[in-house]
């Protein structure tokens, strides 16, 4: 099967990996400082702290800005399920927005009919890499005194107006999960504007301890730590950073290609009657973390019915972003209008595109979608 997604790893990263388990440090430690620094230097933020996941980091997030019971948080549903938990888990409500039929993201309109006198935040994703514009976005809850959290689970390397997706947010949130572009197998960051929240949001992933285990390891003195305040286990290990690192130095790369690929895409399956590709928004340039196609009324086969010709013919690919507000997990949550959403999740389908994909590959997923459209193939 051709795979929907593969991570670039080689050996420099097995290296790297290895470099840290022989130095005995594998915790917390001088590499994910290091990962850290490089990181905000190439997202231009001013202070990025490494976390497990990009799900306690959007936990963090909420937690740094002091959303709780009685608040609301708004959201899309039409992003992984994770992007609502993390309302919950500080026990605010999380309150679905619908999308733009482009991109899949959530812009001023339709965010603005769901907000409340409750609401706390606002949660911005960039859904498949593709980058929302939050300007408007964050105009709307200045004026409001409203916080805007950027979800960047998928956009590293991504660009809004020229600069890197999340350079201009107050808080976000990365992901290095395998899926992403940037992985280092599990793991995460939160990017922030703000030197205070950087230096709470360091201590908070450790337990709300007054100084890192790295620091007290590392002194030559005896050093009684303290808890400030209640705090997580949210940290990264000098495993993960050692392989973080090697793969931010591809990451230009990753995007080089990746656009490449996209391109092919678009110009191959251009004309398929029903069938529509992701592209570029107008404000920015996508990573193309995915890349998806929607299926119109044209089209022959229902979505469903798609993905299995695909498999039956060796193409491994997905379902569209999952459409949150439809799991039990939320029955009954407050939502607005949500059309677009559950039309994208029920018409939209993820190909394979991942960096060391052959011409010959994408060629075989084309003929694929070709074939169900009832259209010629190459010979």
């Amino acid at each position: 099967m051709i795979p929907v997604m593969k991570p670039w790893l080689g050996e420099e990263e097995a290296a790297a990996a290895a470099d840290a388990v022989r130095s005995g440090w594998v915790a917390q430690g001088p590499r994910v400082a290091e990962f850290e620094r490089r990181f905000a230097e190439r997202m231009e933020v001013s202070g990025a702290v490494a976390v497990s996941s990009c799900t306690t980091a959007l936990h963090l997030a909420l937690h740094l800005l002091g959303v709780g019971p009685g608040d609301e948080v708004v959201v899309p549903s039409f992003s992984f399920i994770a992007t609502a938990n993390c309302a919950v888990y500080v026990g605010a409500t999380p309150v679905f927005a619908d999308v733009e039929a482009e991109d899949g993201n959530v812009s001023v309109r339709t965010v603005e009919p769901v907000i409340t006198g409750r609401t706390r935040a606002v949660v911005v994703v960039h859904q498949g890499g593709a980058p929302a514009d939050v300007e408007p976005l964050r105009r709307l809850c200045e004026a409001r005194g409203i916080a805007l959290v950027e979800d960047a689970a998928c956009a590293a390397g991504s660009l809004h107006r020229g600069a890197p997706v999340g350079s201009g947010a107050v808080l976000a949130a990365w992901s290095f999960h395998p899926r992403k572009l940037l992985t280092t197998g599990e793991g995460g960051m939160l990017t922030t504007t703000d030197p205070t929240l950087a230096e709470r949001a360091r201590r908070l992933r450790e337990h709300g301890m007054n100084l890192s285990a790295a620091a007290r390891h590392q002194s030559r003195q005896p050093v009684i730590e303290s808890y400030l305040e209640v705090g997580f286990n949210f940290r990264m290990t000098d495993i993960q950073a050692a392989v973080g690192l090697v793969q931010l130095e591809k990451l230009d790369t990753m995007v080089r290609r990746r656009r490449e690929l996209a391109r092919d895409y678009q110009e191959m399956l251009a004309g398929i009657p029903g069938l529509r590709t992701v592209r570029d928004p107008d404000h920015g340039s996508s990573n193309f973390q995915s890349f998806w196609v929607e299926l119109g009324p044209d089209f022959p086969l229902a979505r469903n019915e798609l993905l299995t010709v695909l498999a039956d013919g060796g193409v491994s690919a997905r379902a569209g972003i999952m459409a949150a507000h439809r799991q039990p997990a939320y029955a009954g949550h407050p939502h607005g209008d949500l059309s677009t959403t559950e039309r994208l999740t029920d018409t939209t389908l993820i190909l394979p595109l991942f960096h060391a994909m052959t011409e010959q590959e994408q060629h075989t997923v084309v003929d694929a979608v070709r074939r169900a459209a009832g259209l010629r193939v190459a010979s």
